[in-house]
Formats: C-alpha cells, sequence, structure tokens
C-alpha cells in the first residue's frame, strides 16, 4: 500500500521481495505509485510478478505505518509497526474489526526471527544517519587533517547506547575520521564498543540491563549520578549522539541543559530518541534548534530520509514474516508458534484459540 502518513517515504514491499513472494506462491498486489517515494516505480513492481491495483481486498495487507483502519476489514490480516506498547487504543480498534495484526515491533529477539527483525534493520539506517548529520552539522572537519596550513585535529565523538543504532553511529564517525567513543547502562556491551576502534566511557554506572538484551530504566539515584558524571565528561566531545531508549516508555532524559552548557560553542547533538521525547531536555522534537551556542539535532524518522536502503531492508523482514507465515502463499497461524504468538497484538478469538 501507499504510505499515508507524513513524511513517510518508505514502502513496505520493494521489487526485490515482490520477486520472491511471486516465486513463493504469493499473489502479491501493490498500490500505485506505493514505491514511488522511495525510488521504486511501479513498472519494476510489474516486471516482479505483482499486479499494481488496490490492495484492500488482499488477505493480507503490508504496511510501514498502520493504514486507516477503516478500510480493513474483518478476517484480514494486516503487518506493519503499530506501536502496540504506545498506542493500546489504536490495536483495540483493530481488534474491534476483526483484523488479525501483527506489530513488527514484537518480533521476538529469538535467533530464527532474526531476519523479521525490523527494529534492528531501521536503527542500522538511524544510526547511520544520525553520523551523517553530526558531520553535516558540525562546524568543523571530522577526520585529522594534514594540510600546507598546518594540522587539523580529528573530532571527538561520543555515543551514548550501544544498541544497533548506536553501534552503527560509532562505526560510521569512525570511518568519516573521528576519535570516536562510546557509552552504555549495559556494561556487557564494552566489549562491542571496543570492537569498532571506539574508546568506552566509564561513567560509573552500570548493570542496568533488562530482558532481551534492552537497557531498563535507570533508578533516580543511578540517573543522578550518570548526569552528574556526563556534565563532567561531556565537554570534552565536539559531537554526541544519543540513542538510549526503553520500549514503550518516554526516552530517559540522560543529558539534561546544564551538560549542555557545558559542551564548546559549535558542538552538535544528535538525537535519535527525539521521537519518544529526547535524551536531551533541550531537544526539540522534529526540528533542528541552536540552545547554549550547541546545535541540537531532533529530526524524527531518519530511516525515512533514506528511503530505498531502509525500504529494502524492511521488505526483507516482511517477506521473512509473511513466508514464516504463510508458507508456500498460504496462511497458517500457528498459535503454539513463539514468533506468531509473540508478534500478534490483536486477532479474533476464535481464530487465535
Amino acid at each position: 500500500m501507499r504510505e499515508t502518513a507524513p513524511g513517510e517515504r518508505r514502502v513496505a514491499l520493494v521489487p526485490e521481495t515482490v520477486g520472491k513472494l511471486a516465486a513463493a506462491g504469493f499473489d502479491v498486489v501493490v498500490e500505485a505509485g506505493a514505491g514511488a517515494a522511495a525510488s521504486f516505480p511501479d513498472e519494476l513492481y510489474v516486471e516482479a510478478g505483482a499486479q499494481v491495483g488496490s490492495p484492500w481486498d488482499a488477505d493480507a495487507v503490508v504496511a510501514v505505518r498502520r493504514p486507516d483502519e477503516a478500510l480493513l476489514r474483518d478476517g484480514q490480516l494486516l503487518i506493519a509497526y503499530l506501536d502496540p506498547l504506545g498506542d493500546r487504543e489504536g490495536v483495540e480498534r483493530l481488534a474491534a474489526r476483526g483484523v488479525i495484526a501483527f506489530a513488527m515491533e514484537s518480533i521476538p529477539r529469538i535467533t530464527r526471527a532474526q531476519p523479521m527483525d525490523a527494529l534492528s534493520s531501521q536503527a542500522t539506517v538511524g544510526g547511520y544517519k544520525a553520523a551523517l548529520l553530526a558531520a553535516e552539522q558540525l562546524p568543523r572537519f571530522f577526520p585529522m587533517l594534514m594540510t600546507a596550513a598546518g594540522t587539523v585535529p580529528p573530532a571527538k565523538v561520543l555515543v551514548i547506547g550501544a544498541g544497533v543504532a548506536g553501534l552503527q553511529a560509532l562505526a560510521t564517525a569512525r570511518r568519516l575520521g573521528a576519535v570516536v567513543t562510546g557509552f552504555d547502562v549495559r556494561p556487557a556491551t564494552r566489549e562491542q564498543i571496543q570492537s569498532l576502534g571506539a574508546n568506552w566511557l566509564d561513567l560509573g554506572v552500570g548493570g542496568a540491563e533488562a530482558e532481551g538484551g534492552y537497557a531498563r530504566e535507570l533508578t533516580p539515584e543511578e540517573m543522578q549520578a550518570q548526569q552528574q558524571a556526563l556534565e563532567e565528561r561531556i565537554g570534552e566531545f565536539d559531537v554526541v549522539i544519543t540513542t538510549a531508549a526503553v520500549p514503550g516508555r518516554a526516552a530517559p532524559r540522560i543529558i539534561p541543559a546544564s551538560a549542555v552548557s557545558a559542551m564548546r560553542p559549535g558542538s552538535v547533538i544528535v538525537d535519535l530518541a527525539a521521537e519518544t521525547g529526547g535524551n536531551c531536555e533541550l531537544t526539540v522534537p522534529g526540528e533542528i534548534v541552536e540552545r547554549e551556542g550547541v546545535t541540537l539535532v531532533g529530526l524524527t524518522n531518519l530511516p525515512s530520509t533514506m528511503p530505498y536502503h531502509a525500504s529494502m531492508l524492511y521488505s526483507r523482514n516482511v517477506q521473512a514474516l509473511l513466508l514464516h507465515l504463510a508458507p508456500g502463499g498460504e496462511l497458517n497461524l500457528n498459535w503454539s508458534d513463539e514468533i506468531t504468538a509473540g508478534a500478534c497484538v490483536a486477532g479474533k478469538q476464535e481464530v487465535r484459540g
């Protein structure tokens, strides 16, 4: 389907995955212009084996963002980002219409579900773009340069949060030539950070890991200790990229206004958690602003700013889930399966039973 959410340029299926689904026994219908914003014209879908038409009569609808539920019907299967932890009312509306809804955010973090892990694939795009935005906004070079006019020292970049987005931001900033440092409240990530050639920032706060490898929310005492330690160190860096998130909760506030004032004029903060409120107290979601001489980048939905490859990765996640739910193109919902049961957030009781 063609996405209708403001600013959403991604598409749930690309010609590559349409071809693989068609070969696997699926009849694929693509709404006209669905992939245009991601540089996938209709003719490429037709060449891959899809029909261009209305997707609303299909047995299953796949999307990036939740479509208008009024267009969905009883018994129809929906796969999309559905925000089940933050928008329970939206999920309940889908359930009331009899839609069998699978949320890409709810894919279990288990080994055999990795090909379906859209959170990781899109975080890869977001982390990469965060480093590029930082380099664009910083009024100095990222790499060290030796010129006839003298040597230019490299920029110092701190990445807070060593999930998929944070690690990608570290790797990208390092490839751009910066001196990179990483921090996470989970001590186990130290090895991952150092394996990328980055330094580890020890703030004396650790051990905050929850089930599934996510960071748990810090206690007020831990948060205070972290903020105090960060304020003492943050002035050392030209760029700070924050990626800390807790599923279903507002983004933890890591950088207070006082820490921003401790940074040198011209420094940059890229807040990847802006969509859920931001890790920095001064972040304005959806905007780039300047505070205390520091540029704060609070742009949201960064994967949509790189729609071609973001769509390609996401569509492979969707393809893997479709092949799991409908092997050979025939729907077979096995509710005893951990992936099927875990990802489904709405469905008719008699079907689920």
